[in-house]
C-alpha cells in the first residue's frame, strides 16, 4: 500500500473527462456571426409584437425625483474593481466582508473541531460542513417571512480533493485505488448538501445558530424516488428491489429552488463516481460518460471489506454481477442525475429525487416567473460540451395556497409535467421539443416514458436538439421574464462546427444567451433569443472580443448566474481562459434594463458591466444569494489554491464570504 496525493480535482479537469455529443451540420462561423450581428441591428426596438416590451428597455427602475412622477433605471453605485492574481478576496471600497462556514465547520458550532492536518474521521466529517461549496440559497426564518437577520443557508458541496485526507493524500494501492474504508466513507460524507442556521447580530456579524435545523445530506443519505421512473425496473437495485428509494447525492453544482420554500440540489457529474467494467459499455451508460475508473474516486474498490454495511461501497460499481437487477447495482447510475428536492424547514424530511424532470448532468434548475393560475417552468442546463438546454413545465397551475407546502407541494408540481429540449434557429427564434414517448423518433427507440426520462440525453440526441458550449446556470429576469443562460466554454468546437447559438469555434471564454418565451408563457413551445455577452480578454481582436470588454470587466468562462429581485444580474466565473489582468475568478454585475435598445453588452454599453468581487488564488467563485433586505450577500469560494481562508499554514478550505456595505445600505445600488 502506498499513500499519495491525487491531483486536485477542479471543475475544468472534471469536464475535460466528459464525453462529447455528436455534432450536427452547421454553418461556418463568419456566416453565423454576420447573421447574428446583422439581426441585432434590426432588433434594437424589439423582436416581435410579443417580445417588444421584453427586449427593449423593460426592467428594473427606481423611484424618480422628477416632478412628473416618472421613473428612472437604477444604476450600480460602485466602481469596477481591478482584476488580479493575488491570494486574497477583494470587494469595492465601502464594503466589508466576513468569511464563515469553511469546510469542516461542525454543524453544532462546537465539535468535532476541524483538524487542519486532515485527520478528522469519517464520523466527524458526517457532522461537519462538506467540501467545495457551490450553489446555495438563503431561506428566511420563520418560513414564509422576509426576515433578513435569521435564516437557513443551504449549500451544495460539489466534489472532494486530496486535501480531505491526512498526510499526502488517501491510502491507495499500486493501481491508484483506495484501500482504507474509513477514508472512502469520509469522502462520501464530504459530498452533498449542508443546511445551516444563521443569525445576524447587532454588530452586523453573522454566526451559526443551532436550534434543530442544521443537518448534512451526503452521498450516503437515504432518499425517496418519485415520479414516472420511481418503482420501475429501471431503478431496481440490491438496496431496494421495489425501485422506490436510493441512497445519496453527488456532484451537486448549481442550485434550484421552488416557490413553496424547498431547495433543488442538482446532480451533475455522477459518472465520476459510478463505474462499470462492461465491454462494450451499453449506450445507456456510455452516453452519460460511465467508464471503468470514473474520475478516480473508485469507491467500489473497498467493497467486501468486513466493515461494509448494506453494499455501501459495492453500489458504486454498476457492472452486472447477479442473476437479476435486485441482486446487484447495475441500475445504480439510473438513481443519479436527477433533481433532489430538500425541505430545509423540516430536518426530519427525506430528500426526494424528482424523476419527472428528466435525468441529465444537471447544473442548475431555476424557475421562470411564477403566476397564479399558470404552470411553472424550470430551466436546466446539462453541463457538458455539445450537450443541451432543457426545461420542465408542470402540468399543475400554480396555486398560492401551496406556498410553504414543502415536499407535498413538490409532489403536485414536480412529479407530473413535461420535459422539453431547446433547438435554436439562425433567425433568432427557437423551438422547445417535447421529450415524450409519442414522438415517433422516441417511440422507435424507447418503450415507456420512464425510459425517455431516464435516458433524456439520448432522447435529445434523437430529436435534433442544438449542441451547446457547456450550458450551465440559468436565471430569470424578475421584471421581464427573460431567461439568461451561461455557456461556459468549449475549446473542442472546431471551425465548421459552429451553430447559431454557439457561433465561436474554440470558444475559450464562453458567452451568455438570453431568451424570451413566446407570449411570456412558461408552457410555450417557441421562443426568441440573442447572445447577451461574449467573454473575452480585453486585448483580443474585436472579431473575438465582440462585446468590447476592457480591463475593467474582461471575463472568461461565465458559470454562476443570478438575478436578484431588483433586476441586477450577477455573473460568476470558473475561468480556464487567459485574461490580460491574469485575474483570479470573479463576480461581475450589470443591470440589463439600463443598457438601452436591445439591452446587450456591446462596445458602447460594456462600461455598465462592472467587476464587484475577485476571489483568492486558484478558486472558483460560485453560488450567490442575498437576504431579502439586500443588505447581506453570500458568495462561495470553491477549491482555493493558496492559503485562503486561514492564511495560517493550514490547508486551503472552501468557504462562504458574507458581504455588506459599511454604511448599512443595499448591496450594489
Amino acid at each position: 500500500m502506498t499513500r499519495k496525493r491525487n491531483p486536485i480535482r477542479d471543475s475544468q479537469a472534471l469536464h475535460d473527462l466528459d464525453p462529447s455529443t455528436p455534432h450536427t451540420d452547421t454553418k461556418p462561423f463568419a456566416d453565423i456571426l454576420a447573421a447574428r450581428l446583422s439581426r441585432r441591428d434590426t432588433l434594437r426596438g424589439g423582436l416581435s409584437l410579443a417580445a417588444t416590451t421584453i427586449f427593449a428597455g423593460a426592467g428594473l427602475s427606481a423611484c424618480s425625483d422628477s416632478d412628473n412622477g416618472g421613473s428612472t433605471v437604477a444604476k450600480l453605485s460602485f466602481d469596477s474593481i481591478a482584476g488580479g492574481p493575488e491570494d486574497m478576496v477583494r470587494v469595492p471600497a465601502g464594503y466589508s466582508m466576513q468569511v464563515m462556514l469553511p469546510w469542516g465547520t461542525p454543524l453544532n458550532g462546537v465539535a468535532p473541531t476541524f483538524n487542519g492536518d486532515g485527520t478528522n474521521t469519517a464520523a466527524e466529517q458526517e457532522v461537519q460542513i462538506g467540501s467545495n461549496h457551490d450553489g446555495m440559497k438563503f431561506y428566511p426564518l420563520p418560513a414564509g417571512s422576509d426576515t433578513s437577520d435569521h435564516g437557513l443557508l443551504v449549500i451544495n458541496h460539489e466534489y472532494s480533493n486530496s486535501t480531505l485526507f491526512a498526510g499526502d493524500g488517501r491510502s491507495e494501492d499500486a493501481d491508484g485505488k483506495p484501500t482504507d474504508p474509513d477514508e472512502v466513507r469520509k469522502d462520501i460524507y464530504a459530498h452533498g448538501v449542508s443546511v445551516v442556521e444563521l443569525v445576524r447580530g447587532m454588530d452586523g456579524q453573522w454566526s451559526m445558530a443551532n436550534t434543530g435545523y442544521n443537518r448534512r445530506i451526503t452521498a450516503a443519505t437515504p432518499m425517496d424516488l418519485a415520479g414516472p421512473v420511481a418503482g420501475t425496473d429501471l431503478v431496481v437495485t440490491a438496496y431496494d428491489a421495489t425501485g422506490m428509494s436510493t441512497r445519496g447525492t453527488v456532484n451537486n453544482c448549481g442550485r434550484g429552488f421552488t416557490p413553496w420554500g424547498t431547495y433543488l440540489a442538482t446532480e451533475e457529474n455522477f459518472q465520476g463516481y459510478l463505474t462499470t467494467q462492461e465491454d462494450p459499455i451499453p449506450e445507456e451508460k456510455a452516453r452519460y460518460g460511465l467508464s471503468a475508473t470514473g474520475f478516480g474516486y473508485q469507491w467500489a474498490a473497498v467493497a467486501g471489506d468486513p466493515s461494509e454495511q448494506n453494499g455501501e461501497f459495492a453500489r458504486w460499481d454498476t457492472t452486472p454481477s447477479g442473476a437479476t437487477a435486485a441482486l446487484d447495482y447495475r441500475n445504480a447510475a439510473n438513481t443519479f442525475g436527477w433533481l433532489v428536492e430538500i425541505d430545509p424547514y423540516d430536518p426530519t424530511s427525506r430528500p426526494t429525487k424528482r424523476t419527472a424532470m428528466g435525468r441529465i448532468l444537471h447544473e442548475g434548475a431555476e424557475p421562470g416567473r411564477v403566476f397564479e393560475g399558470r404552470p411553472i417552468a424550470w430551466y436546466m442546463g446539462d453541463d457538458n460540451r455539445f450537450d443541451y438546454f432543457y426545461k420542465y413545465v408542470s402540468n399543475a397551475n400554480w396555486d398560492p395556497a401551496d406556498a410553504n407546502g414543502g415536499l407535498q407541494a413538490g409532489s403536485k408540481y414536480l412529479d407530473d409535467g413535461k420535459v422539453y429540449v431547446a433547438k435554436f434557429a439562425e433567425d433568432g427564434t427557437g423551438e422547445w421539443i417535447e421529450l415524450d414517448i409519442s414522438v415517433p423518433a422516441l417511440a422507435a427507440r424507447f418503450t415507456t416514458q420512464a425510459e425517455v426520462l431516464t435516458y433524456a440525453r439520448i432522447a435529445a440526441d434523437l430529436v435534433g436538439a442544438t449542441p451547446m458550449d457547456r450550458p450551465e446556470w440559468s436565471t430569470t429576469d424578475p421584471n421581464t421574464g427573460e431567461i439568461y443562460l451561461t455557456l461556459t466554454n468549449n475549446t473542442r468546437r472546431n471551425e465548421g462546427d459552429e451553430n447559431p447559438a454557439n457561433p465561436r469555434a474554440n470558444n475559450s471564454h464562453g458567452h451568455i444567451i438570453r431568451l424570451a418565451e413566446a407570449n411570456d408563457d412558461p408552457a410555450a413551445t417557441g421562443f426568441t433569443w440573442d447572445i447577451f455577452a461574449f467573454g473575452s480578454n480585453a486585448s483580443a481582436d474585436p472579431s473575438f472580443n465582440i462585446s468590447g470588454l476592457t480591463l475593467d470587466n474582461e471575463f472568461g468562462s461565465p458559470d454562476g448566474l443570478w438575478f436578484d429581485s431588483r433586476g441586477v444580474l450577477w455573473i460568476q466565473t470558473d475561468n480556464g481562459a487567459p485574461l490580460d489582468s491574469n485575474s483570479n475568478d470573479q463576480m461581475l454585475a450589470v443591470i440589463p434594463a439600463g443598457l438601452g435598445g436591445d439591452r446587450l453588452i456591446r462596445p458602447e454599453t460594456q462600461a455598465q458591466l462592472k467587476r464587484f468581487f475577485v476571489g483568492p488564488a486558484g478558486c472558483e467563485v460560485t453560488g450567490v444569494d442575498m437576504t431579502p433586505d439586500y443588505r447581506t450577500m453570500f458568495v462561495n469560494i470553491q477549491h482555493p489554491g493558496g492559503a485562503f481562508p486561514g492564511y495560517d499554514g493550514t490547508r486551503p478550505r472552501s468557504a462562504t464570504v458574507v458581504i455588506s456595505r459599511e454604511d448599512g445600505g443595499e448591496i450594489a445600488l
